[in-house]
């Protein structure tokens, strides 16, 4: 399947990392993010979906609350267990009363970014 080149969709990312082993070894195992190793050294992510990207160096973390990028999961209680065990920390756990399934998290970098499950 090609990838939806529309204007305006958000299609890459940019994430920060101290260790890229440790950071795509968290996203592979977290969400099956497929790994791409490049001849340069650096290491690109798909999401399966539409959405591509690297980890970068010596760039700070995301770790205030600002713009969240929350990731579709088929399970937030499943992926909430994941992102623990794979060294993550979740900052905002889902709230059972709330419109929206979400939750936010720590990955090992120390970003914060969200999850989100389709209520259906």
């Amino acid at each position: 399947m090609s990838p939806n080149y529309a204007n305006g969709k958000i299609c890459y990312l940019e994430i920060p990392a101290t260790d890229i082993a440790v950071s795509s070894s968290f996203y592979a195992s977290v969400f099956g993010w497929e790994l791409r190793h490049h001849a340069d050294g650096t290491t690109a992510f798909d999401d399966g979906v539409e959405v591509s990207g690297m980890w970068v160096l010596n760039r700070p973390p995301s770790n205030q609350l600002g713009i969240v990028i929350s990731i579709m999961v088929d399970s937030a209680v499943a992926t909430v267990d994941l992102i623990t065990a794979h060294g993550g920390e979740i900052v905002q756990p889902i709230d059972p009363n709330a419109h929206e399934i979400t939750a936010h998290f720590r990955d090992p970098a120390g970003n914060i970014l969200g999850i989100y499950q389709h209520r259906g």
